[in-house]
């Protein structure tokens, strides 16, 4: 892991990065960019790759890995202990659609592990940014994951497309309110800082999706845990982890104990 001094300055790098990042964003208002859509949620746009060349000069130096989703995989970062995991723009769909539930995201992963994250949704002011060593602060405030030991009256944030395609009926007229949102990395922002009380997702991520998230709500007190118990590790040759659980440690045991039934029928 990172000493308390290294740490900082790469929180420090970190920051100024989304700052940068947020500057190129805002440039852009919706209709004012090309668009490309492949189909179903598959919507890349030219400020992706735009925020993605900003990052990378603010974040990478020698002897550091890099994996970014609009960039091509370079598998030599995975001879490298420090990487850098970044998703530009993260919920891609709402931005286009002028939706307030996307963000910049960038992880700090040392051995695999994700030690730091910085979150940014320019469209709401809101920067989330923390590490292990020094725990969460939103927009300069310190803060901390929900302390909330069931889920019993608790918000949970749902995937908005997850929702819509009715993958959360099994959990409607549950104890907890559901409010369905854009990107994960946001969810698990939102988490992080106590302002939703979990999230969770059955689907698929790539790191680049969560690692920032992960950091931050493991920073925050919080608990991350992969279904399937599959184990939680980033800069791996492959690229997709399978879904998450992020919250107190009492509502992921509860969660998991949910999805457990919701495979068996």
């Amino acid at each position: 892991m990172l000493t308390d001094s290294i740490e900082r300055k790469y929180l420090a790098r970190m920051h100024n990065a989304l700052l940068a990042a947020t500057a190129v964003v805002k440039q852009f208002a919706p209709g004012t960019f090309s668009v490309r859509d492949n189909g179903g949620r598959d919507v890349i746009t030219e400020v992706d790759r735009r925020v993605s060349d900003v990052l990378r000069e603010a974040l990478l130096e020698q002897g550091e890995g890099w994996l970014s989703e609009e960039e091509i995989n370079d598998p030599t970062r995975l001879s490298e202990d420090v990487v850098w995991v970044v998703d530009p723009l993260d919920g891609t769909r709402e931005f286009v659609d002028g939706i307030p539930e996307w963000c910049i995201s960038i992880g700090l992963a040392v051995g695999g592990v994700a030690v730091a994250g910085a979150i940014c949704n320019p469209g709401t002011g809101e920067l989330f940014l923390g590490s292990l060593n020094s725990g969460v602060t939103y927009n300069g405030r310190s803060m901390q994951a929900s302390l909330r030991t069931s889920l019993d009256g608790a918000l949970v944030l749902a995937s908005r497309q997850e929702y819509i395609r009715g993958e959360w009926a099994l959990f409607e007229g549950k104890q907890f309110s559901i409010r369905p949102t854009g990107s994960v990395a946001y969810k698990l922002a939102l988490v992080s800082a106590g302002l939703a009380d979990a999230t969770w997702t059955l689907s698929p991520k790539h790191g680049w999706d969560i690692a920032a998230g992960v950091a931050l709500v493991n920073s925050a007190g919080g608990c991350v845990c992969c279904i399937r118990n599959a184990k939680l590790e980033f800069n791996r040759r492959e690229l997709l982890l399978p879904g998450l659980v992020a919250g107190s440690k009492g509502i992921v045991e509860h969660v998991l104990q949910l999805i457990d039934v919701k495979a068996a029928r």
